[in-house]
């Protein structure tokens, strides 16, 4: 795997921030209002309002954003100004009409426009209003704004090699597990509020797929090129109750590859 790959950024029970822990280093070789934003640093697990039955079904359908306009082909990160391209708004559009017929009470995406222009036809189709939770935000990354391509890219300049000392926590960006418990903390919110029903949070690629490792209890560092995480993606968490009963991947846009830059 090149160093530019990894830069680019079943029944099972809810596990609570102290369920989970950073890898041993021993294990290395194996548009809404303001008031509406939320975030917090916190995964821990929310439990359903006492008048809601315990085996109530409550589906969060965790969404990767379409395509971004990027001709630069460079890693935009957490940079303004990143809309999606033609094939991306068509790809949200595609989401949408495969969720028409859902129970979707409550659409929530991240703060980046990318995020906010996927969630907007699938809030459209249902009547809400999309919401912004600062939880969903891409991954952070030292190479932001950068070209990581292998040959034409920062990683020719050696003062960017230092970066790239820790593969496992990783050095160049935002840890893995603090991004599982931001993740967590928005899914459990959405899952309180939209109990009895189904909520869609739209958030970005390493995100979505950092959470899911997380639920299935795998390690947080990977293999980039193995994501399960096409573009316009959905990533659905099945709850009954307070207890995850199920993840299903689905495309209803189409497969995408992860390693593709600018996606």
């Amino acid at each position: 795997m090149s160093d530019s790959e990894q830069l680019e950024s079943g029944s099972v029970p809810t596990p609570s921030v102290a369920d989970t822990t950073a890898p041993e280093p021993k294990d290395a070789p194996r548009s809404a209002p303001a008031e509406s934003r939320t975030g917090t640093d916190s995964g821990a697990a929310r439990s359903l309002p006492a008048h809601v039955a315990s085996d109530t079904e409550t589906i969060v359908h965790v969404m990767r954003h379409g395509e971004v306009h990027n001709p630069k082909g460079i890693l935009y990160g957490r940079l303004p100004g990143f809309s999606l391209s033609v094939a991306g708004r068509s790809q949200a559009g595609a989401v949408a009409r495969s969720l028409a017929d859902h129970d979707i009470s409550l659409v929530v995406a991240s703060p980046l426009q990318r995020a906010q222009e996927t969630a907007e036809p699938i809030a459209v189709q249902h009547g809400v209003v999309v919401r912004t939770d600062d939880n969903l935000i891409e991954a952070g990354n030292t190479f932001e704004g950068l070209r990581v391509s292998v040959g034409d890219g920062a990683l020719r300049k050696p003062r960017h090699w230092w970066k790239l000392r820790d593969p496992f926590t990783p050095s160049w960006g935002e840890p893995y597990l603090q991004i599982a418990h931001r993740m967590l903390a928005a899914v459990n919110k959405a899952r309180v509020e939209a109990a009895g029903h189904e909520a869609v949070l739209v958030s970005h690629q390493l995100p979505v797929w950092t959470l899911r490792r997380f639920l299935e209890g795998k390690r947080l560092w990977h293999d980039p090129r193995a994501r399960q995480c096409s573009l316009a993606s959905v990533t659905s968490l099945v709850y009954q109750g307070d207890t995850l009963i199920d993840i299903v991947y689905s495309e209803p846009a189409g497969e995408s590859d992860p390693r593709v830059t600018g996606a």
